[in-house]
């Protein structure tokens, strides 16, 4: 049983409710889930909190666009993200003493927001005025330096001037403090590209932040007579704390988020609680983004994926070890059915699964369905490699390097079956005499044994999977190990621990992982998807967007240009602009003349034809690759200093060439 005085605390982002969760949500929940057990796997009393932000302007409106109160809207998604968590077996505050789920619309969450605030005001850090801004109603903030007609450098929508006496926050007097923090913690924020990021954007100046609104009615309202409610960011982090108010646990030990909520993770969170006085969490880990056949996923690009087709398909573990094994934790990652299909094939259903079935079935056929014991302990260079796994895995997890731990599982399991190739079990068991009798139960205690290494190592991450293992091994029914796989305490997992003796389950009917066929699972998958995607829309009061129509036909190959060598690419000069300003070009329907910043003193002009398939409004702010060393030429009366890269299919409109990860102007692409 875990020590209840070694506590820890982790949480995912409070999850915003503008739209019912899907794979991205998911993917962050399940990494946590995975931590809290590999940290009751360690002797922690380990807590995890996740819950839904439902306050803000964005929220209100979506409400009203369904016909519904913000209340009864908000509830609607929060129960489907509850869910969802439970059928995923994630997170059950109800089942489960270990979880914790916030509503920012419960009573005491308003309560511990607004202690925040007074202790804050108490200190000084707060202050009243007028101020007019560009605000993104999608990203619910501030534009700093945006002006009337621009566009969100996020999700491309329109600004919105406001202008309020709002209640600001003193950020810019915690430069310094949130300097000195990142020095004296380097692992504050984690990974250390992100922290980078971090340092550079707090050395370039903060500005004091707008913390409440007095415009709109739906959030919870200030301990003031004026009016106001706080601001989704001073609301939504302090439900990190609400999670475990009175239980002692604060601070908590990791907040675990994605990479685009960084900032205000990173920055904000630890300056409000400075100012409080209260105490600060140990790390922030941000993550890359989970990327659908390497675009980001969207509702705008119609390209979401949900879990729970996924789980219907093939079960919840296939997804958590695909995630995690795939994708190196904190970088960007691809999603796709068909690698999710190979990767459970390959590594599940003929790796772990064949190991499994093939070992349980030896002892079944050559000792009576009773696991053997062996006189010498197993194979000596076997032992050694489990030894060796166990702690390359438990190192991996600490640093949550997840899929170098699945790696080095799955490198044991090959190990495993090369021995169990080499040995030839079904030719000792023909043999005759002690010895040959002795080798085979060598051999299958051996298998047995670096089975039930791998199932504890799993079991963070294939909770039902390790816990299945553990039972068909028969170490549920033993004195010497734990009856449920998560109470072994990985300290205490060494070779030689399973006792022979034991009466050993069977696979034969029901495999760990049944072999999928691509095409079949695939297609159900899809079916699956365009259903749920018309189930959540029905939730939230819409209309069912109508499928969208089936793959088109390959395009036969055009003949390949003639060949180049290298020297003759290399002398492109490709660079990151930002796109500061767009116009159509008078009596031409099909072009727009751009100021593009790339780096240089003066902006680049340039020509581009992307008018029919890009209003001037989306490109602001924009992203793009620019050929720099293209020499100037005159369109329509104006010089084109450059060329966009953007791409079509013959007949179909340009698509410009951009970037998902944040990278700086004017940088050469090689």
């Amino acid at each position: 049983m875990p020590d209840t005085s070694k506590k820890y605390y982790l949480t995912t982002p409070i999850y915003y409710v503008n739209a019912a969760p899907h794979i991205g949500h998911t993917y962050t929940t399940l990494a946590a889930d995975t931590i809290r057990r590999f940290k009751h796997m360690q002797g922690y009393d380990a807590v995890l909190t996740t819950g839904t932000d439902e306050h803000g302007l964005k929220i209100e409106r979506s409400a009203k666009k369904t016909g519904k109160s913000p209340g009864e809207f908000t509830t609607i998604v929060s129960d489907e993200f509850r869910r969802q968590w439970k059928l995923l077996g994630l997170v059950d505050p109800e089942a489960n003493s270990h979880d914790r789920f916030v509503r920012t619309t419960d009573p005491r969450h308003a309560k511990t927001v607004q202690e925040l605030f007074l202790r804050c005001q108490a200190n000084g850090y707060i202050y009243k005025q007028r101020y007019t801004g560009m605000y993104d109603v999608g990203e619910e903030t501030f534009v700093q330096g945006a002006k009337s007609g621009d566009v969100s450098p996020i999700n491309g929508q329109p600004l919105e001037e406001v202008t309020e006496e709002n209640y600001f926050f003193r950020l810019s007097a915690f430069q310094q403090q949130l300097l000195d923090l990142y020095a004296a913690q380097p692992d504050f924020v984690q990974p250390d590209f992100r922290r980078n990021e971090v340092v550079r954007f707090v050395e370039g100046g903060l500005e004091d932040l707008s913390i409440s609104r007095g415009s709109i009615s739906w959030g919870i309202p200030l301990p003031t007579i004026d009016g106001q409610v706080f601001y989704v960011w001073f609301d939504a982090l302090s439900a990190y704390y609400t999670g475990v108010d009175g239980e002692n646990r604060w601070p908590a030990d990791l907040h675990l988020i994605g990479k685009e909520i960084l900032r205000f993770h990173a920055i904000y969170w630890p300056a409000f609680l400075m100012a409080a006085g209260w105490p600060l969490p140990r790390k922030v880990f941000a993550h890359g983004w989970l990327l659908f056949e390497n675009d980001k996923m969207s509702k705008s690009r119609g390209n979401i994926v949900r879990a729970e087709p996924i789980h219907q398909v093939m079960g919840i573990e296939g997804l958590r070890y695909f995630l995690l094994r795939e994708i190196p934790f904190g970088h960007d990652g691809s999603f796709s059915y068909d690698a999710l299909v190979q990767r459970f094939n390959s590594d599940l259903a003929n790796g772990l699964g064949n190991l499994a079935s093939r070992t349980l079935s030896m002892i079944h056929q050559y000792r009576g369905g009773v696991a053997p014991a062996s006189v010498t302990g197993g194979d000596a260079e076997v032992a050694t490699a489990a030894g060796q796994t166990i702690a390359a895995v438990i190192e991996g997890y600490e640093k949550l390097e997840f899929s170098r731990a699945l790696e080095a599982i799955w490198a044991l399991i090959g190990r495993v079956d090369k021995f169990i190739v080499e040995r030839k079990p079904w030719t000792l068991a023909k043999a005759e005499g002690d010895e040959a009798a002795a080798l085979l139960d060598d051999t299958l205690y051996t298998a047995s044994e670096a089975l039930r290494v791998v199932a504890a190592l799993c079991a963070p991450v294939l909770p039902s999977t390790a816990q299945r293992l553990w039972e068909l091994l028969g170490c549920d029914k033993g004195d010497l190990l734990p009856a449920r796989v998560e109470d072994l305490q990985l300290a205490e997992l060494h070779w030689g621990q399973l006792a022979g003796g034991s009466v050993v389950g069977s696979l034969s009917e029901t495999p760990l992982f049944p072999r999928l066929k691509p095409e079949e699972v695939i297609a159900r998958l899809r079916e699956l998807e365009a259903e749920a995607t018309a189930a959540q829309a029905r939730l939230l009061g819409k209309e069912p967007e109508l499928a969208s129509a089936p793959d088109q036909p390959s395009i036969p190959s055009a003949p390949l240009a003639e060949e180049i060598s290298i020297d003759d690419f290399v002398k492109v000069d490709i660079r990151v602009g930002r796109v500061l300003s767009a116009e159509p070009v008078p009596k031409a329907d099909k072009l727009l003349h751009l100021k593009v910043d790339i780096g240089e003193v003066e902006p680049r002009e340039i020509v581009a034809g992307i008018a029919l398939a890009y209003k001037p409004e989306q490109l602001i702010g924009r992203k793009i690759c620019v050929v720099a060393n293209l020499a100037p030429r005159k369109l329509r009366g104006l010089t084109s200093n450059g060329m966009l890269l953007a791409a079509s299919l013959e007949g179909g409109s340009p698509v410009l060439a951009g970037f998902l990860e944040e990278v700086p102007v004017g940088a050469r692409l090689k």
